[in-house]
């Protein structure tokens, strides 16, 4: 089986050069354009809308999660159950070595385009209010910093980008466009998703292609699983042998944290004894699995954090809801991206397809501060397009 779990893998590059001049005679695959039509030969291998891509491609899949941290999860020792990720890393590989640009807009810029996040000029945020005009930290991805959707459509790939974008500059996503940094333009054949930094998980900005829809209320993680089962179906029954890539990033487990309660309730009382005895269990079972050496050590607890035997009983009832309603966002989640396997193994696309997942862009997030919030303009104010 062709799946591998991985924070960070070799990505698809590209590199194309343009003349600057048009010669006399310029030959393209197999053909030739001379001076005149009569020394001319068409390329007849060549078809309309770039190469076929090889019998048997392989489909792949990329999953980036948002702001899950490394003990949160349990297929890396934390105590959230994720089984579909612990699936794919039992019949794959476990990397633990991530080269992380600590922000969300430049890891996924990194990722997409196979570049340090400064030479595809997202060394910050695309907003207005945190970029700069100095080199490397405008916000907006040139174009010959191709992605992998760019290089992959154009080798014979069908491209599907759903969930969170983050990588189109705030002054460019209306639906007036321009349209050259949305999914779209950057090598996408179809997109649904939201271009902001975060969003509503039951009212989200959401984008279809070049506009913005009106959401039904539905969860956003149930609604970009739907899509995605949506477009391989319909590229499946067009185009059997076509291969594709889907980039799924959802936006979770990124603020506001919201899940139905059957989700979030089947955590109750797991937390209880708190953060402290939580590191200390992680910590153990990392050892255990082998993703840390077993001589390693918990680092002190940070000194803006309390202890979690010192805090009023109220707080500790507060902060493990807190943990329950973060710990189900993240299995349900976990169940979503299932649903999408679950599809491909049934109609017998597994197999061939190589599933790369990133739990975590950045690392967890300290948008809530030491005492978390309940309110999202409290939590974004003016970060509001944070990681």
């Amino acid at each position: 089986m062709k799946q591998i779990n991985q924070l960070s893998a070799a990505l698809f590059l590209a590199a194309t050069t343009f003349s600057s001049a048009f010669a006399q005679e310029q030959k393209i695959g197999e053909g030739k354009i001379s001076i005149s039509w009569q020394e001319s030969q068409p390329a007849y291998k060549t078809i309309y809308g770039g190469k076929k891509a090889p019998a048997g491609a392989p489909n792949v899949i990329w999953i980036l999660l948002d702001d899950v941290g490394f003990g949160a999860a349990s297929v890396f020792g934390g105590l959230v159950s994720t089984p579909n990720l612990d699936s794919l890393a039992n019949n794959g590989l476990r990397y633990t070595n991530f080269h992380t640009t600590g922000i969300c807009s430049p890891t996924r810029a990194a990722l997409m385009t196979g570049r340090n996040s400064h030479s595809a000029h997202m060394g910050l945020f695309p907003s207005a209010s945190v970029r700069a005009d100095y080199p490397g930290y405008d916000g907006k991805i040139p174009s010959e910093k191709a992605t992998i959707a760019e290089v992959l459509n154009e080798n014979g790939y069908a491209t599907f980008q759903l969930g969170k974008w983050h990588l189109t500059p705030d002054e460019e996503t209306t639906d007036a466009g321009p349209f050259t940094r949305w999914p779209s333009g950057k090598g996408f054949d179809h997109n649904f998703g939201f271009l902001g930094g975060a969003t509503d998980q039951y009212k989200p900005d959401l984008v279809e292609d070049n506009e913005h829809i009106k959401p039904d209320g539905t969860h956003l993680n149930k609604l970009l699983a739907d899509k995605a089962i949506t477009y391989i179906t319909r590229l499946k029954s067009k185009a059997p042998d076509k291969p594709f890539y889907i980039y799924l990033a959802p936006g979770a487990t990124h603020a506001p944290h919201q899940v139905e309660k059957e989700w979030s309730d089947k955590y109750k009382g797991k937390f209880d004894e708190g953060w402290d005895v939580y590191r200390e269990k992680v910590l153990a079972n990392q050892k255990k699995k082998g993703i840390i050496p077993a001589n390693a050590q918990l680092p002190a607890r940070n000194s803006l954090i309390k202890a979690w035997k010192d805090l009023p009983a109220e707080e500790r009832k507060l902060f493990a809801r807190f943990f329950e309603v973060y710990a189900g966002f993240l299995e349900y989640t976990d169940y979503e991206i299932g649903r999408v396997l679950t599809y491909l193994k049934e109609t017998g696309q597994l197999e061939n397809t190589a599933v790369f997942v990133s739990i975590g862009d950045n690392g967890a997030s300290k948008e809530g501060t030491e005492y978390g919030v309940t309110n999202k303009s409290v939590a974004f104010g003016r970060e509001k397009n944070d990681s």
